[in-house]
C-alpha cells in the first residue's frame, strides 16, 4: 500500500514524469543500501520499464543447475 502525505500529492513518476495519483501509484525502496529514500511509480508498466532500460535484473537471478544444490 502507497500511503503519502497530503503535501506529496503533486508527486510525480520517477519514469514517465507523470502525477502517481492519476494512476495507480506504487513505491519502490531499495533495501540493500539502508531502505534510502522511496522511489514513486504510476503504474507497474513504468516501473517494469525502468527496470528493463537500465538491466536491473542482469546478474540477480540464480541460475538453475541440477549438480548445484547450494542455489536457491
Amino acid at each position: 500500500m502507497l500511503v503519502l502525505r497530503h503535501q506529496d500529492t503533486d508527486q510525480t513518476c520517477a519514469y514517465c514524469e507523470s502525477r502517481i495519483f492519476d494512476h495507480d501509484p506504487i513505491c519502490v525502496r531499495n533495501c540493500d543500501y539502508e531502505c534510502g529514500s522511496p522511489t514513486y511509480f504510476c503504474n507497474y508498466a513504468c516501473l517494469s520499464a525502468c527496470i528493463d532500460e537500465k538491466n536491473l535484473t542482469t546478474g540477480n537471478a540464480c541460475e538453475w543447475n541440477l549438480d548445484d544444490t547450494s542455489c536457491c
